[in-house]
């Protein structure tokens, strides 16, 4: 059983009933709001009966504060009183989250042996009337509003994205559709000195795991959305240069470079050159820019949107042109270059271009009119949703368009590894649940069921950056992933 991250859990089963026992297993202990161990905190124990009514209150004053900061919340208690679970299904419907009910429908007898061989034992009366209430206690559960009212059976807590991907993670090899992966570099740490042998440890690592293309971001500096502006960030073309020198397969190029960022002519010299050198395997990025701090942090021209769009269509047009024989004139929009002709040409008689962005107005127009390859952000539904735009702008073009889609994974070959993982990574402020979503952390059935289900939707190359790459560790176990789609 999966259930979201995050959302609220209640256990209800009289004592000794394996409530406590249950949640341990399945859920980390700072997500348990237990009953028992409040009573201790401002009682004289976890058997100070007196202590119940401030314990239940500042159990109520938890579990409130939890669900308000969306944290995953477990709510350890009998669960016996009707009023309180409203009040908890209260609690996690007011911020949104997922609300389960957990039936501890365990024999009387195994409850009575259990009470028995405690330290403290709950006086057998008191286990006698919750016995006898519960029958109706579980009756009523499925009719009060919680999502879902489950027996106490294994269970995890993942990424939304991973809900519905289950059952397609674990469907036969006969029915599993074919997916490009392509290793996407955003963050160099560890510092400049060992650059070099880590990329390259990177690298090779990537092309012995099946990865069919390597991308870097083409910025000047890191991006705030992976870090901080005085971080080590290379240049990407030197970057690709390198990562040619150190490969023999895969694909390489930037996800992708502005259109602001060089001049165009400038940059089809770079590409074809890259081409060359690495024996026919460049990848042309290119996109309308967004970083307007870099830009003008650099100098660089950082014009209106209708200027930007306008010389991203004239660059699309012409760099097949600035790659072909001759020198022949191009003249576009804002675009005006007299003399085309550049050598080495490439190797490849077409480099692909890949044009990022998924603008459904504008851009995906632009990509089935001009690019290869239309690379997209966004959820399922959102994936899916320009898929169709795609396919209908290229049905009116004539021209087939790949999708690719850019994407993060945290993998771990078992749950224990993913909590491992994620508690390493995460960051000090950030909750791990949190980061799980932000980082999609999910074993490797998790990640395959989920990139099945992007290729089921037309999605033929993904993007993954991997924000535990340090060193080829994660790049192995993003092969057991891949291995799931080749041959």
């Amino acid at each position: 059983m999966r259930l979201p991250s995050p959302c609220l859990v209640v256990l209800a089963g009289p004592v000794a009933s394996g409530k406590s026992t249950w949640a341990a297993q399945h859920f980390p202990p700072d997500a348990i709001v237990s009953g028992d161990r409040l009573r201790a905190l401002v009682g004289a124990g976890e058997d100070d009966i007196a202590a119940s009514a401030d314990a239940f209150a500042l159990l109520d004053e938890v579990v409130a504060r939890r669900t308000a900061r969306g944290l995953t919340t477990v709510v350890d208690t009998t669960g016996l009183d009707a009023r309180r679970r409203a009040t908890w299904l209260r609690m996690g419907r007011e911020h949104g989250l997922v609300c389960v009910a957990v039936a501890f429908d365990t024999p009387a007898g195994v409850c009575r042996a259990r009470n028995r061989a405690r330290p403290h034992p709950v006086p057998a009366a008191v286990l006698t009337a919750q016995l006898k209430a519960w029958p109706g206690v579980r009756d009523a559960l499925p009719g009060e509003g919680f999502d879902q009212v489950l027996a106490p059976e294994p269970v995890r807590v993942v990424p939304p994205v991973f809900l519905e991907s289950a059952t397609i993670g674990e469907r036969p090899r006969e029915s599993r559709a074919g997916l490009r992966f392509a290793l996407h570099l955003g963050e160099f740490r560890g510092g400049a000195g060992g650059l070099r042998h880590r990329l390259r440890e990177i690298a090779v690592a990537a092309e012995a795991a099946g990865f069919d293309a390597i991308y870097v971001m083409d910025h000047f500096r890191q991006i705030p959305q992976l870090g901080r502006p005085w971080e080590d960030f290379p240049e990407s073309f030197t970057t690709l240069a390198w990562l040619a020198a150190c490969t023999e397969r895969v694909r390489l190029g930037t996800l992708v470079t502005a259109v602001t960022h060089r001049n165009v002519g400038h940059l089809a010299k770079i590409v074809a050159t890259l081409d060359v050198l690495s024996g026919g395997r460049a990848v042309c990025g290119l996109g309308l820019g967004w970083f307007e701090a870099e830009h003008r942090a650099y100098g660089f021209g950082f014009p209106p949107r209708e200027e930007r769009y306008a010389l991203l269509e004239d660059a699309l047009a012409a760099l097949p042109v600035l790659w072909g024989p001759g020198a022949k004139p191009f003249r576009g929009k804002v675009l005006d270059l007299p003399d085309t002709s550049g050598y080495p040409r490439p190797l490849q008689e077409h480099v692909p271009i890949v044009l990022g962005g998924g603008g459904e107005r504008r851009t995906l127009p632009l990509a089935a009119r001009y690019a290869d390859v239309a690379n997209v952000l966004g959820d399922l539904p959102s994936v899916a949703r320009k898929a169709a735009v795609l396919r209908e702008q290229c049905a009116r073009t004539g021209r087939d368009v790949a999708l690719s889609h850019l994407t993060t994974a945290l993998v771990g070959r078992d749950p224990a590894e993913v909590a491992a993982l994620v508690e390493a990574h995460r960051p000090r402020a950030v909750d791990a649940g949190r980061f799980a979503q932000q980082v999609r952390a999910g074993t490797v059935a998790d990640q395959v069921g989920r990139f099945r289900e992007l290729a089921a939707i037309g999605v033929a190359e993904v993007a993954v950056r991997l924000p535990d790459l340090r060193d080829a560790a994660p790049v192995a176990r993003m092969a057991e992933v891949i291995a799931a789609f080749k041959g």
